[in-house]
């Protein structure tokens, strides 16, 4: 694995014409600050144009020599440490900018100071100078980049100020503080803070302690401080944290390394109290800490041995945010936090966003001074050298973005991946580094043995701008110094360096060349990640670079025999070539002995398993064939029977099924066979291959191939030819298949119903045969609930359809009702009473027999939801017969038996007992007598003798029941009072025998 890439991310190089030795200076909004190291006491201001040009804005005096200095973007203030008479100051500078304008106006105020209306209106044009006095000198300060809120280290705690924004009026919005947070940390003297989103790291010379600070729901006990608890004991059995280094004589006594994560942080020994300054109100924040990270080190943790100046440096905390979309606009969403911190020798990075994990370690070439992270890089200033490392926050904050990323759809490459240096560019003596947007600020200070050596023309150093050379008064006085602007090169121009470097080592070194692809991928992905990504000119060449990285490491996966080959489809997939596309990068023409890499293969087999709109050409696909052939013959049927493959040679295609069938014969690569026979028109070979096999093990073998019968286009099913076919020859074995299909998990209920209306070329509207026998072949191999009811729902809506419109099927049905009753447990045997109505139906009735035998046999079954198809059988309320025994089989299991006796009565009172005697048994007796024998009664007396039917069915069957099942003073009470008594008493004889004998 190659570790140093000497490309060029530095370009062009500028100078700044500070006009006294710069001492410390920051960045901010397209300007820089620089304090003077001499006794002025100046801050000038710089603003930084294109390709690092520095125009002068002005400077402004500052209270005494100024120790640390930080700009923050959100509320665009300037804060800082600054000395006089042995004391320290906090002061913030707002509203700077109006100096630029020529203002010279400058007001000082105290943080909280009530601004008086009148007074506020002269903010508009003069810097305000906010005094933050603090109970502790203050040692190190870090602005939020997210809201601008402020955090200062002293000792044994550290201060939050929240930025405020004041209303003075619909014209005035005044930036102020409010403290609101002390942390007070016992034992502890902090060298170096961080503040980001709640997030706090502090540094002391070997310690490394990251917290967050998490918002409580406030609840009914307000409390202003919360203390973390912590073990009382020490840890590792080391010495306690009130002696964290003990000299005696020539010994120096240090604990142990340590690193902890997580909850494990908490064993830390470092215990945190809040304590809350704010003015307690409804909108009072309650906070507790989490400890996220504690690292220790020891002065002689360097693989350069012991150094009495071992300490850390430049901690930093980075965020990223979400991936901007037009649609959301240039809203900063936080997505991930990265955490920086280094040692002389060796730098850490960790994400302390979603999971705290160390992502990488940097070893430097030599003493390290200060470094400075960015998404994209890590640059590092030695005693001679500014050094670029490559960083891996993009690919972290990618997965916190996307979990599923690494999948066959999209990918992205591993944050585990080495890091390594792109350059090591020489200068002499940097002191001193800070990073804005492209731009790197260096500032070096040579020694006079410097200067010489800087004479020698072996130290080479970038080109510098003559427009912005150092007066030459500074320069004889201050020989050793300069503050430099470095412009970074544009990521396109990047990119394409780190691709044409790679290709060095396309033949040589694969890892190499993956690795240096995946860089200039990570590179790419970074700058996309960018808030401002939306408003760069250079939106449209990074889109499309990030599609020419994909596919390179697309190519590389495919050509190269690489444990990770697999990685070939997603990077394809997001490069957005096509089939044919890749084909061409890929495959040499006319090379016969070309041999295929796993990659490859893969790729080409997940992309025709898969219903992509994409045809390839003959030629194309007669390639993949072959392909296919020498690499994996296994494949050919499920490759032949992609939509891709719709222009592939038939006859070739049979040429190698034939050769494979012989190693490797199944009833998948019959049918196959069979579908080609199809396509050249053979059908002698098309009825000798679906004669090897049985219609159930030709069904079954559709499931190992969907394809055969139905292909996707654009989104929707399409029957192919060898459907086509099968519904016209064995529509039997294309019902059993596509039966098969769906219990296996294949084909969806809808979307069968669209394949076999495709098939049958019917309207929308109309419901072809052929899917009514497919619904009535699932009703007997489906056990889902749900799908079951729906499936029932179907039929019997068809049936009812067919009989209410007298529409017969297109084609004979496969089942008749016969056999759907011998073979379906959901179709019943049809009642007595329910034939005895029909056998005295109308001649027209017959041509409909199966719908309406199917139909009541459904009914007659218990698996329908009667209440469910209530509304569906509508239509047949009028239809006769038909729609009498729909009504009365209703009537029934919805167990209205009195209401199903009266229809009888009214409309075929023949069928009464015979209904009677089937459906009125055990707790449905009683009906015999209490409804029944009266309405018998009542409906003889009111037709006499002219209803023979009725008189009959009283007397031979009702009356005899009743008899039977009652006591005699019973039966005696439901007789009518006008009967005559001839009639009743062969009935009252026998209830009178019956309780003799009992």
């Amino acid at each position: 694995m190659v570790q140093l890439y000497n490309l060029h991310p530095f370009g062009s190089q500028r100078v700044v014409p500070c006009k006294q030795e710069p001492a410390h200076f920051c960045c901010g909004r397209g300007v820089l600050f620089v304090a003077s190291a001499a006794a002025s006491c100046r801050v000038e201001v710089f603003a930084v144009r294109d390709q690092g040009r520095c125009e002068p804005l002005g400077s402004f005096a500052t209270l005494g020599p100024v120790l640390r200095m930080a700009h923050s973007e959100a509320g665009d203030y300037l804060v800082t440490i600054e000395e006089k008479s042995k004391a320290t100051f906090l002061r913030a500078y707002m509203n700077w900018r109006c100096m630029s304008a020529g203002s010279s106006r400058v007001c000082v105020r105290m943080v909280g100071h009530k601004m008086e209306e009148s007074y506020g209106e002269t903010l508009k044009e003069q810097m305000s100078i906010v005094e933050m006095p603090l109970s502790d000198p203050p040692l190190c300060i870090s602005c939020c980049p997210v809201n601008g809120d402020l955090l200062v280290g002293c000792k044994n705690k550290l201060v939050m100020f929240c930025l405020k924004y004041l209303v003075i009026n619909q014209n005035l919005t005044v930036l102020d503080f409010e403290r609101s947070l002390i942390l007070h940390i016992d034992n502890l003297i902090p060298a170096e803070v961080a503040f980001c989103a709640g997030h706090i790291a502090i540094t002391t010379e070997l310690d490394v302690l990251i917290l967050k600070l998490v918002q409580q729901s406030a609840d009914g006990t307000e409390q202003c401080a919360h203390r973390v608890s912590t073990l009382e004991k020490p840890m590792d059995g080391g010495p306690s944290t009130h002696t964290l280094q003990l000299e005696l004589d020539e010994f120096i006594i240090c604990q142990k390394p340590v690193e902890l994560l997580g909850e494990e942080s908490k064993l830390c020994e470092i215990p945190v109290t809040l304590e809350s300054t704010e003015l307690p109100t409804e909108d009072t924040k309650h906070f507790q800490v989490q400890y996220l990270l504690f690292r220790r080190f020891t002065p002689d943790q360097s693989p350069f041995g012991f150094c009495e100046e071992t300490k850390l440096h430049s901690v930093q905390l980075l965020p990223v945010y979400q991936t901007a979309h037009e649609e959301t606009g240039n809203k900063r969403e936080l997505l991930s936090l990265f955490c920086f911190f280094s040692l002389p020798h060796v730098g850490y990075l960790y994400s302390v966003g979603k999971l705290v994990e160390l992502i990488s370690t940097y070893q430097y070439s030599e003493k390290s001074e200060q470094a400075v992270l960015t998404p994209q890089f890590l640059h590092v200033i030695t005693s001679e050298n500014l050094q670029c490392f490559t960083v891996r926050c993009s690919a972290a904050a990618a997965r916190d973005e996307d979990p599923y990323i690494d999948t066959t759809a999209k990918a992205c490459p591993p944050v585990a991946l080495d890091v390594c240096t792109l350059r090591m560019q020489l200068f002499i003596g940097p002191r001193a580094i800070c990073h804005f947007k492209n731009h790197i600020i260096l500032l070096t200070k040579a020694n006079t043995e410097d200067i010489t050596e800087r004479r020698k023309p072996t130290r080479r150093m970038l080109s510098r701008k003559a427009d912005s050379i150092k007066s030459r008064t500074n320069s004889e006085s201050e020989p050793g110094w300069n503050l430099y602007i470095i412009n970074t090169v544009s990521t396109i121009q990047l990119y394409r360096e780190m691709v044409d470097y790679s290709r060095t080592y396309e033949n040589v070194k694969t890892e190499s060349c993956i690795h240096l692809l995946s860089e200039a991928h990570l590179l790419v992905r970074a700058a996309i990640m960018d808030p401002s990504f939306l408003k760069s000119d250079e939106k449209e060449e990074l889109l499309r670079a990030f599609r020419e990285s994909c596919a390179a490491l697309g190519d590389c996966y495919s050509r190269f025999d690489t444990k990770d080959y697999h990685l070939a489809l997603p990077y394809y997939r997001m490069s957005g070539l096509s089939m044919t596309e890749v084909l061409k990068r890929l495959v040499s023409e006319g090379d016969e002995i070309q041999t295929y890499e796993r990659g490859f293969i893969f790729y080409l087999t997940h992309s025709l398993n898969e219903d992509l709109n994409e045809e390839l050409s003959k030629e194309s696909a007669n390639k993949v064939l072959q392909i296919f052939y020498l690499a994996d013959p296994v494949q050919l049927p499920n490759i032949l029977c992609s939509p891709c493959m719709r222009n592939v040679c038939p006859l070739t295609a049979v040429k190698y099924l034939q050769k494979v069938e012989k190693i490797m014969p199944s009833v998948v690569l019959t049918l196959t066979k069979a579908f080609m026979a199809l396509k050249i028109g053979d059908l002698t070979m098309y009825e000798h291959e679906m004669d090897s096999y049985k219609e159930t093990i030709l069904a079954c073998g559709f499931i190992g191939q969907p394809k055969l019968l139905r292909q996707h286009k654009k989104g929707i099913v399409t029957p192919t030819e060898f459907a086509v076919h099968l519904k016209e020859m064995q529509p039997g074995l294309l019902v059993a298949a596509t039966v098969a299909l769906h219990e296996n998990s294949k084909i969806e209920l809808e979307e069968a119903d669209t394949f076999f209306k495709m098939l049958s070329s019917n309207s929308e509207n109309t419901i072809p045969q052929l899917l009514v026998d497919f619904w009535e072949a699932l009703l007997v191999a489906c056990s889902q609930e749900e799908i079951l009811q729906e499936l029932l729902l179907r039929v019997t809506s068809q049936y009812v359809w067919r009989i209410s419109n007298k529409q017969l099927p297109e084609t004979k049905p496969l089942k008749t009702t016969e056999d759907l009753i011998n073979s379906c447990n959901h179709f019943g045997l049809i009642f007595p009473w329910v034939t005895s109505i029909m056998s005295v139906g109308s001649p027209s009735d017959q041509d409909y027999h199966e719908d309406i035998s199917k139909l009541q046999s459904l009914l007659c079954s218990q698996s329908i939801n009667i209440a469910s198809v209530l509304p569906v059988l509508e239509p047949l309320t009028e239809a006769g017969n038909v729609g009498l025994t729909i009504h009365v089989l209703c009537s029934t299991r919805l167990g209205k038996y009195e209401e199903a006796i009266d229809q009888l009565l009214k409309s075929c009172p023949d069928a009464a007992v015979l209904y009677a005697q089937h459906e009125l048994k055990d707790d449905n007796r009683a009906v015999w007598w209490n409804k029944l024998l009266p309405e018998l009664c009542k409906r003889t007396r009111l037709a006499g003798n002219d209803c023979p039917v009725l008189i009959s069915s009283l007397k031979a069957e009702t009356l005899s029941v009743v008899a039977t099942e009652l006591e005699l003073r019973d039966f005696l009470s439901l007789l009518p009072e006008d009967g005559t008594a001839a009639f009743f008493l062969p009935h009252l004889l026998h209830c009178s025998q019956k309780k003799q004998l009992t």
